[in-house]
C-alpha cells in the first residue's frame, strides 16, 4: 500500500475508528486505579501509568507484526478479533463496567494500570496490525494517535458511545471486517481460497462484520432477556414476602 492507494486510506480509516472504539477504556483504567492517590502522586501515577501502558503497546505491535506473518497465526488473530467484536456488543455487567481496585500506593497503582492495560492493549494492537497489513507505517501511526486518545478523548468517547449505541454497533461490524480479512489472507490458506473464492477479498470481510453484528446481537438479546425475567422473578418474590394487609 501506498498513500495513492485507496486501500491504505480505508486501512487509515479503520485503524482511528480501532482507536476510538478500543482506546476509550485506557484513561478510565488510569483514572480508577489513581482515584485514592493525593493529588502529587495522582499526577505521577497517570504519567507512569501512562508511560507504561504505551510501552506495553509498542512491544505488543512489534510481536504482533512479527507473528501474522507465521502461518495460521492470521486465523487465531481473527478469532480472537470476533470475540473481541461480539463482547463489544454485549450489555455492561449489571454491577458495573469496570472492577478496577484502586492502590493506596504509587506503586500499586502504577501495577494495577499496567496490568489491566496489558490485557486492554492486545485486543488494539492485534487490530490494528491486522488492519494495517504490511505497512508499518500505518502500524505506528495507530500506536501514536492511541495516545492523544488515552490522554484526553477517552471520556469524550464513551459518552458518544453511551449516547449512539451505533457507534457500538458500527465499531463491532469493524472488527468482524478486519477478522474476516484475516481469516482469507493467512499464508497457509490464501492461495487456496483465492482460487478457489476470487471474491474471498471481499466477501471474507463482509461476512465476518455479519456475523459478528449477528451474533454479538442475539446474545445480547438474550442477556436482556434473562435480566428482565430475573427481576420479575425477584420483585414477585418480594411481593410474595410482604404481610397481608390487615381487614
Amino acid at each position: 500500500m501506498d498513500f495513492s492507494s485507496p486501500q491504505f486510506w480505508i486501512a487509515l480509516l479503520q485503524i482511528v475508528a480501532i482507536d476510538i472504539v478500543l482506546g476509550g477504556d485506557n484513561a478510565v483504567v488510569i483514572g480508577l486505579a489513581c482515584r485514592r492517590l493525593p493529588p502529587r502522586e495522582r499526577k505521577l501515577g497517570i504519567l507512569w501509568g501512562m508511560a507504561g501502558a504505551i510501552g506495553l503497546r509498542v512491544v505488543l505491535i512489534f510481536f504482533a507484526v512479527s507473528l501474522l506473518a507465521v502461518p495460521y497465526l492470521k486465523i487465531i488473530g481473527a478469532v480472537l478479533l470476533f470475540w473481541i467484536g461480539i463482547k463489544l456488543l454485549q450489555p455492561e455487567p449489571e454491577e458495573g463496567g469496570h472492577q478496577i481496585e484502586a492502590g493506596t500506593t504509587l506503586f500499586a497503582a502504577i501495577k494495577t494500570i499496567i496490568i489491566a492495560d496489558a490485557v486492554m492493549s492486545l485486543d488494539n494492537v492485534i487490530a490494528i496490525a491486522g488492519a494495517a497489513g504490511d505497512h508499518l507505517g500505518l502500524v505506528i501511526f495507530g500506536l501514536l494517535l492511541s495516545i492523544p486518545i488515552i490522554l484526553l478523548g477517552s471520556q469524550l468517547v464513551i459518552k458518544l458511545m453511551d449516547r449512539f449505541p451505533i457507534v457500538i454497533v458500527a465499531g463491532g461490524a469493524l472488527l468482524g471486517w478486519i477478522a474476516g480479512g484475516m481469516l482469507v489472507s493467512d499464508v497457509a490458506v490464501h492461495d487456496q481460497v483465492m482460487a478457489a473464492l476470487p471474491l474471498a477479498k471481499w466477501l471474507g470481510p463482509a461476512l465476518g462484520a455479519i456475523a459478528v453484528v449477528a451474533v454479538g446481537k442475539a446474545l445480547a438479546a438474550r442477556t436482556e432477556a434473562r435480566r428482565a425475567t430475573g427481576l420479575q422473578d425477584l420483585a414477585e418474590a418480594k411481593q410474595s414476602e410482604q404481610p397481608p394487609a390487615a381487614s
